[in-house]
Formats: structure tokens, C-alpha cells, sequence
């Protein structure tokens, strides 16, 4: 007899259906996995052989063979312990074929006591499940509340494999879980009405907050690079639902999630060290994982101290600038991660940092200088929008006792503006200013004469790319769009052009 079992796996953050056949066959006794599966999976021979003994249930003495379908696809981790446990009980007989409906699919990792521990992914194996007309999905307790997020499938928490099996025979019944909603969460603890002074970053970090634009800030040691790019999350427009489930699953993969906070409904902020290697930023190991890049989606990527980062890394980081997702190739399989995140970028003006300081206390040469602004190079500066002069905070600033404007007043803006974005370009995949193409710049970025007169001038003056002409296009969008003007005006392409300045300074 044959027995089929339906589950879910992942491919990168896509679910897909995945179903378990079990076949017991006369011969000597012995227990085989197939179908593409790795160490993980094939140990779950030992697991669910534990787990049948414990649970006082007689274990099939004959040839028991798994097939994971389809076999051409890769099947990792500890995802298919249950299914496996009841396709050998099914097909033996001893869980009727009639307990199971068709419709219904179990996933879970099993302890050899026969309790469920919670496994990555929950949440894109719900959202695969919907797809796949799967209307009842049994997962571990601890993923119930993240997978209930999926709307169109009923999800039951299982505790321990007896449970489940007393649901199946309906002895005692599971309760399954609410259906949730996602919510917007503002819990920050940093607010930008704790910083003295830095007006100028202050409206620099809003029109990148409101169009989503990439930016540095240069400025000495202490001027207050990191404390203001922290406190930048504090100003993001708030999340929409299917960003935070796009979100949620690329963290849900990656192991982020648990049962006390298993949906990302705040914006990502990640900060690695400059230490951290290729592919901890992209992505990577035989079985890709998402990397820093792709756990900052639709979120924050900051970057301190941005010399100091290998250059292989930070030159890693020009084609998901401009595409917004990054492919991990390896032999047995290319997975594709989003990673459509604003870069914020942090550095010194020169090797020891006081380069250009009121003090005088730079002794850096004219060649240190240069090996040092050598380490960025030009085609990665050019993907970045805004350049902002971070200077020194004077004492009698520092003393002032006027509280500075809170980031709720500045959100505020941010997200009319961000709703304005929307609006405009609803039916299309962009949802920001930062990441529209040529053809929408020619046709919501139309200058006057006088703003022609000036673009072209700045152009000629600081010799600019192509690629410099749009981003201030979309910069001066985005300011305009902060005062909620129809048009561009002179004063808005004069402030996305002093944002670029900077750069040839450099």
C-alpha cells in the first residue's frame, strides 16, 4: 500500500507543494528517504523512529521506502519529520486513509519525545499553501501565529505528535489558530527630538526617507553620522501589507522570526560590521541563505565606516542597487532573493577624520587622501542620491534646551509624501521615486525653462553621468512632493542639485 502525505517546501522564499509517499514492501527491514534529499531530511529516519516507539505505536517491521515528489528539487531541513511520521502510519495501516482530507498538509520538525519544533519559513509555506488549494495546514504551535497570516487556509497549532493524532481519529480536537491581519507597530525607543542641531542632515535624511533614496553622510568623528542614520527608521513611511509580508517571509526563512514577534511590521534596519564577508552580505552556503542585503528589504542598510568594508563586498553591492534582488548560483540550484533597500552610508573625510575641521588637526597627506577616498569607487558613488555634510555640533548648541522636532512630525510629512508616490504610480511595481525608470522620469519629472537652464548648467559644471542626471530628477521629485507641488520648481532642483555637490568633493 501507498500512502500520500502533502507538505511544503522552499525554494529561496516561494513555497512549493511537496508531497510525501510512503511505501511498505516485503523484504529485510530497513527504512530509505529518496526524492533529492539532503542530510537534514534523511535523519528524520531516526527521529520518526523514536517518535513512533515513544508514542507506544507498533513500528512496521518490513521495507519502508519515503519518496519526496517531485524528486528533482532539493529537499532540505527538518521541515518533513511529520509528514514522513504519518505517510508510515497511513500507509501501515494504522491511521486510517479517511482521517486525512485531501486538502490538508503537515509540515514540522519532531523531537524524539514527539513534540514539534518550530521550523523557518512558516510563513511562505502558508502563503504556497493558499496557492496550491490547501485549505487545512497543521504546523508547529510556535509558527501558528506567524503562518495564521495567510488568509484563505485554516492553520492548527500542533504541539505534539499524540495531539495530532488524536485531531486525525477526532478523540480530542485542535483549536486553530485566529486568522491575523498585520498592524503597523512604532515602538522606537530613538527619536530624531534627542538630536541637537544638524538641521541641514536632519531635511537631507527626510527627502531620502520620502523618496526612498540611497545617501552618505561624511563628516569628523563624533559630528553624529551614526546617532542620526540610527534614528532613521523613526521617519519611514509606514508599511503596507504586502510589504510586510514580503518582509516578514525573507526574515521568516532566514530563522528571524518566532511566536512573540512573527511579523516584521516595522522596517528592517541592519548595520553589519565592516568585517563581514561576500557572501554574508549577498547571500550565500551550499544552501542559500538570505543575506544582510536581502534582510534589509524594504528597509535600512546601513553601512559605518564605509572605507573600511572589503571592496569585493561593497562592489558586490551595484547590481542589486539597480535591479533590487540578487541570484545566488550554485551547482545544484539559483535562488533569487529580493533586496529592493535604501542604503545609508557613513565615512570619515580622511584617514584619520578631521579633514577640513575647524581645528586644524588633520595631518593627512594629499596621496593618504586620495588612497583613502580610492577605496569607494566612482561607479558605486554614482548609485547613491544624496550626499550630506555632517559638521560638528558647536557647545552652545549642545547646551540649547529647545527640544528639536519629533520623529512623528517629521513621519507625518513623510508618509503624505509617500502616499502621494503611491497614487501616482499605482498599476506599476514602483512604489517610490528612488526606483522609477527612464520613461516615468520623462513623464512626472518635466522642467521649465528656467530649470532646464539650470540643470544643464550644474551638468557641464560637475561633468555628471547619466545616471547622476536621474537620480537629481528623482531627488527634486521627491522634494517637490514633500510640499505636495504639482510640478518640479526651480528651489526643489536646486536643493537635489546641492545634495550632489558633495560627491565631486570627494
Amino acid at each position: 500500500m501507498v500512502a500520500k502525505i502533502r507538505s511544503l517546501g522552499l525554494g529561496g522564499i516561494r513555497g512549493y507543494e511537496v508531497s510525501v509517499e510512503c511505501c511498505l514492501s516485503s523484504g529485510l527491514p530497513s527504512f530509505d528517504i529518496v526524492g533529492l534529499a539532503d542530510i537534514a531530511v534523511k535523519e528524520a529516519r531516526e527521529r520518526v523512529r523514536a517518535v513512533i516507539k515513544n508514542c507506544k505505536i507498533d513500528y512496521p517491521v518490513s521495507r519502508i521506502t519515503v519518496n519526496l515528489a517531485p524528486a528533482d528539487k532539493r529537499k532540505a531541513g527538518t521541515v518533513y519529520d511529520l509528514p514522513v511520521f504519518l505517510s508510515i502510519l497511513s500507509a501501515s495501516g494504522m491511521l486510517p486513509p479517511s482521517c486525512i482530507s485531501p486538502k490538508a498538509a503537515f509540515f514540522g520538525e519532531l523531537s524524539l519525545t514527539g513534540e514539534l519544533r518550530s521550523v523557518p519559513g512558516a510563513l511562505p509555506m502558508a502563503l504556497a499553501a493558499e496557492r496550491f488549494g490547501i485549505r487545512e495546514l497543521f504546523v508547529p504551535a510556535d509558527n501558528a501565529s506567524e503562518a495564521a497570516y495567510a488568509t484563505g487556509v485554516r492553520v492548527y497549532p500542533v504541539r505534539s505528535a499524540h495531539e495530532l493524532i488524536s485531531h486525525l481519529t477526532k478523540s480530542e480536537q485542535i483549536i486553530p489558530a485566529t486568522e491575523r491581519e498585520p498592524a503597523v507597530c512604532h515602538t522606537h525607543t530613538l527619536d530624531f527630538s534627542e538630536v541637537k542641531g544638524q538641521e541641514n542632515v536632519k531635511r537631507a535624511l527626510e527627502v531620502a526617507a520620502a523618496g526612498g533614496h540611497n545617501i552618505l553622510l561624511t563628516g569628523s568623528p563624533g559630528a553624529g553620522k551614526s546617532m542620526l542614520a540610527k534614528r532613521l527608521t523613526t521617519i519611514l513611511p509606514d508599511m503596507g501589507r504586502d510589504e510586510m509580508l514580503e518582509t516578514t517571509e525573507i526574515h521568516s526563512v532566514a530563522g528571524l522570526t518566532s511566536r512573540q514577534t512573527p511579523i516584521m511590521s516595522s522596517r528592517p534596519f541592519r548595520s553589519p560590521h565592516h568585517s563581514i564577508s561576500l557572501a554574508a552580505m549577498c547571500g550565500g552556503t551550499s544552501n542559500p541563505k538570505p543575506g544582510e542585503i536581502s534582510l534589509a528589504h524594504n528597509g535600512v542598510l546601513f553601512l559605518d565606516e564605509m572605507p573600511e568594508f572589503p571592496r569585493n563586498v561593497l562592489e558586490s553591492l551595484r547590481a542589486p542597487l539597480e535591479d533590487g534582488q540578487v541570484t545566488i548560483s550554485r551547482a545544484s540550484q539559483s535562488v533569487t532573493y529580493p533586496c529592493r533597500f535604501m542604503l545609508v552610508c557613513a565615512m570619515n573625510p580622511c584617514k584619520c577624520g578631521w579633514h577640513g575641521h575647524p581645528s586644524g588637526k588633520c595631518a593627512c597627506t594629499n596621496y593618504s587622501l586620495m588612497q583613502y577616498h580610492d577605496r569607494l569607487s566612482g561607479p558605486l558613488l554614482d548609485r547613491i542620491d544624496i550626499y550630506a555634510q555632517t559638521p560638528s555640533v558647536e557647545f552652545e548648541m549642545l547646551r540649547e534646551q529647545k527640544a528639536a522636532e519629533s520623529s512623528a512630525d517629521i513621519r507625518a510629512r513623510v508618509n503624505k509624501a509617500r502616499q502621494l508616490q503611491l497614487a501616482r504610480y499605482q498599476g506599476s511595481p514602483e512604489r517610490c521615486n528612488a526606483h522609477i525608470g527612464s520613461k516615468q522620469i520623462e513623464k512626472y519629472c518635466c522642467l521649465s525653462r528656467e530649470s532646464e537652464a539650470m540643470l544643464r548648467m550644474a551638468f557641464n559644471k560637475l561633468q555628471m553621468t547619466a545616471r547622476s542626471y536621474d537620480r537629481i530628477l528623482r531627488v527634486a521629485r521627491t522634494i517637490s512632493d514633500l510640499e505636495a507641488a504639482p510640478d518640479i520648481k526651480p528651489q526643489h532642483l536646486a536643493e537635489a542639485i546641492q545634495y550632489r555637490q558633495i560627491e565631486f568633493k570627494l
